[in-house]
C-alpha cells in the first residue's frame, strides 16, 4: 500500500517542478531596475545584470600539478625569531 503512495508523491513532485514558467525577467510591479552604474551611458537590462563579470568568475590560467614536486627555495620563508 505504501508503494502507490510513494509513486503518487513522486509524480506530484515532478509535476510541481515542471510547472515553472520561462519568461524574461522583469522588475516586480511598481519597482524599477537599479540605477545605471556610475560612468555608464545606458541602463543594463535584467539579464545583463545577472551575468557575472570576468572578475567574479576568473578563468584558470595555471595548470594544476599532476604529481608532487620539490618546492623551490623561498627566500621569505624565515624561521621565527
Amino acid at each position: 500500500m505504501r508503494a502507490p503512495i510513494r509513486l503518487l508523491a513522486a509524480i506530484l513532485l515532478f509535476a510541481l517542478a515542471a510547472c515553472g514558467t520561462k519568461a524574461p525577467l522583469e522588475p516586480a510591479a511598481g519597482q524599477e531596475l537599479p540605477p545605471a552604474p556610475y560612468g555608464q551611458d545606458y541602463q543594463p537590462t535584467a539579464d545583463e545584470l545577472l551575468e557575472p563579470s570576468e572578475q567574479a568568475v576568473p578563468e584558470r590560467n595555471v595548470e594544476l600539478r599532476e604529481r608532487s614536486e620539490e618546492r623551490e627555495d623561498d627566500p621569505y620563508d624565515l624561521p621565527p625569531e
